[in-house]
C-alpha cells in the first residue's frame, strides 16, 4: 500500500526533529515543503507531504504515524 501524511509544526527545530524521524522510518520526501503564518497564534508553520510503501492493505483505522 502507498501511504501520504503531511507533517505540520510551529517553525522551531521541532519541525525538523519530525521529518527527519519519519525520514529514519523509510518516509519520502514527497513535492516542496510549505511555510504559511497562522495569524491566529501570531507563528509562522511549516508542512511538508511524506510518502512510503508499506505492506499489507489500507485501511482508515491503520496508524500512519506507527508505519
Amino acid at each position: 500500500m502507498k501511504l501520504y501524511r503531511l507533517l505540520t509544526e510551529d517553525d522551531t527545530s521541532a519541525f525538523c526533529h519530525k521529518v527527519t524521524a519519519a525520514l529514519n522510518k523509510g518516509w519520502e520526501l514527497y513535492g516542496s515543503p510549505t511555510y504559511a503564518f497562522d495569524a491566529a497564534r501570531g507563528v509562522m508553520r511549516c508542512g511538508q507531504a511524506v510518502v512510503k510503501d508499506a505492506p499489507g492493505t489500507y485501511t482508515p483505522d491503520t496508524k500512519l504515524g506507527e508505519q
